[in-house]
């Protein structure tokens, strides 16, 4: 290879670990003042504010800003928007984290304190470490992906176990019956992995097992 586009790319290599430490840093400095958090994750695609998860998200989002949580979404439209469109409606804090990709995605309105990354793996640091919980609505491949990043951080025992929350029964029926059929028989998971996430279908259900979660937190901590 010719020298001097071997230094090249050295030097590219070199700039691109400034990037993301800079990307972190960014993350961890604004995030850190939001306090308590939630990330709730859904499809871009879901746009029509009447559409019944759309309305949904939006509930969710407001019923868990007033508990005094801060909303985190990806910041995009469909169900991110709902999200923070509710934590707004409820003032309370409203968080989008958003990703530079090819087919541009402009943050929502309803943002109130908005972090741009150019790394996925960046963002989703910051989705989990700033988050007492994730709610994941209807969403396709990047959905799926922070919910099983999540499930796997704590089967891992890589983060203390948190509130995972499936909105949607009759959409997640097909994914969780594989996993109980194909995936559990085979032995790549354990019966005691499903009861790492929960699947409900109202923002009320939601509510609760997050309460619950925390009255169960507090007084183990108080134990300790």
């Amino acid at each position: 290879m010719d020298e001097m586009i071997k230094k090249k790319i050295d030097n590219a290599e070199t700039w691109r670990i400034f990037r993301i430490m800079a990307e972190f840093v960014d993350g961890f400095e604004t995030l850190l003042k939001i306090g308590p958090a939630i990330s709730i994750f859904g499809s871009a695609r879901h746009m029509a504010k009447t559409e019944k998860y759309y309305k949904l998200a939006e509930r969710i989002a407001y019923l868990i800003a007033k508990m005094g949580f801060a909303v985190i979404t990806g910041g995009g439209p469909g169900i991110m928007e709902a999200a923070n469109r509710g934590a707004k409606r409820a003032k309370g804090r409203s968080v989008g984290l958003n990703i530079e990709i090819p087919m541009e995605q402009k943050p929502n309105k309803y943002v109130n304190t908005l972090v741009s990354f150019r790394y996925f793996f960046c963002r989703k640091v910051m989705f989990v470490k700033y988050a007492s919980a994730f709610i994941i609505l209807p969403g396709g491949f990047g959905t799926f992906d922070e919910f099983f990043e999540a499930v796997t951080l704590i089967q891992t025992g890589r983060s203390e176990p948190f509130p995972v929350i499936l909105v949607g029964k009759k959409y997640w029926q097909g994914l969780i019956k594989w996993l109980n059929t194909t995936v559990l028989r085979t032995g790549s998971i354990t019966s005691q992995d499903l009861h790492i996430f929960k699947v409900v279908d109202t923002p009320e259900e939601v509510v609760k097992i997050i309460k619950e979660f925390n009255l169960k937190f507090n007084k183990k901590n108080k134990l300790e």
